[in-house]
């Protein structure tokens, strides 16, 4: 099949979940014959026309977070709309608005909703309201809609009557990483970190975290690998809560061996988002085999089913409870630090999770889509 893909910043690169999947997806479809283009955004960034054999098409746009998007999504449709492909897929909410230009050009059109992204306060105003409206056109104008997570799935039948279908992001066992770099750069060793990897963002719930951990008298680091740059009013407000806790580390944002040398490391891992689409950091510890706390919102629990432990969304009392009986009782850390669970037991979860959410059946069930679509 001749395939596009419209949303995502760029690949190759880690910026958010949204350029994982596209990555992930796009890379695996081209490596079993199928010929993938990708709309990448441009900004100030050195042109690429191909990777691992997905072509790759730039789009210039701004940087101004409000209309990147927009712009992009607009001049990315009109670029694929005179080309024949079999299928434009579009990824994320906010590109989604463009979805009645591609079908009016006759394409057939599959959207995947990441999120419910315009619930999140990043988000207000204008860029709120277009990502709104992205979700309402793919709803009423994509010709199958994917979604990453029930509740999601649950919102679309809710609110638009649209059937949704089902298919998750994907995951990998990976080969653990000795303290090299980050020993060196940042003085971590086995264990002796709890990790927040996320995009630092009102809604990962990074202020219960901080406010919790400084109520805690623990050698253990807490390390937050997360862009501090630009300075936006909240990271300014979380450096600011940090203050006077040198045992609090800002990486900024990690990639490629740091990245991996974190998970690998780490005696916890900590997502006390607030919302989530479907969270692949929380997918991807469980591929570094690496313990984790999550807040109980619905996108953590289904994604989890059973692993890791959780606290009251939004409850800085909650987790400092959990976070504590983790930290005072590392003999359990094989055990998922849950009394009565074996490390079979929690063996033999992580192997589900990973047979559940392996990349390769991601791949061939969104090919699955595609063809269901093309014989509409």
């Amino acid at each position: 099949m001749k395939i596009a893909m419209i949303g995502h910043k760029r690949i190759p690169g880690r910026s958010g979940g949204v350029e994982v999947v596209v990555e992930e997806l796009s890379t695996r479809m081209a490596e079993k014959g199928h010929d993938v283009t990708v709309y990448n955004r441009r900004c100030n960034e050195e042109k690429i026309d191909s990777y691992k054999k997905v072509k790759v098409v730039e789009v210039k746009t701004f940087q101004h977070p409000s209309l990147n998007a927009v712009v992009y999504s607009f001049f990315a449709t009109l670029k694929c709309v005179f080309k024949k492909y079999d299928v434009v897929h579009y990824h994320a909410e906010g590109p989604c608005a463009m979805i009645p230009i591609a079908k009016l050009f006759g394409k057939k059109v599959v959207a995947t909703i990441h999120g419910l992204n315009w619930q999140s306060s990043k988000w207000e105003g204008f860029a709120s309201k277009f990502i709104k409206f992205g979700e309402k056109m793919a709803a009423k104008h994509a010709d199958k809609v994917i979604v990453l997570s029930e509740n999601v799935r649950r919102y679309f039948k809710e609110t638009y009557g649209c059937d949704t279908l089902f298919i998750p992001n994907g995951i990998g066992a990976v080969t653990p990483e000795e303290p090299d770099i980050i020993a060196r750069e940042f003085g971590l060793s086995k264990d002796s970190y709890i990790l927040f990897l996320a995009r630092i963002t009102p809604e990962k719930g990074l202020d219960y975290l901080i406010d919790a951990y400084k109520t805690i008298d623990t050698d253990k680091k807490l390390v937050i690998a997360g862009g501090i740059t630009p300075e936006t009013e909240y990271i300014s407000s979380v450096l600011k809560r940090a203050e006077g806790c040198d045992n609090i580390i800002f990486t900024d944002f990690v990639s490629g061996k740091v990245f991996s040398e974190l998970f690998s490391n780490c005696y916890l891992y900590i997502l006390p988002s607030d919302n989530e689409g479907m969270p692949l950091s929380l997918l991807e510890a469980v591929g570094y085999d690496a313990k984790v706390i999550v807040s109980n919102i619905a996108e953590n629990i289904d994604c989890l089913d059973g692993y890791g432990n959780s606290f009251v969304r939004s409850d800085t009392q909650s987790l400092r409870e959990i976070l504590s009986f983790c930290l005072e009782h590392s003999e359990l850390k094989d055990c998922d630090f849950k009394p009565g669970v074996t490390p079979a037991e929690v063996k033999e979860k992580r192997a589900e999770l990973l047979a559940k959410y392996d990349w390769d059946n991601v791949t061939d069930q969104t090919l699955d889509v595609y063809k269901l679509v093309q014989n509409k």
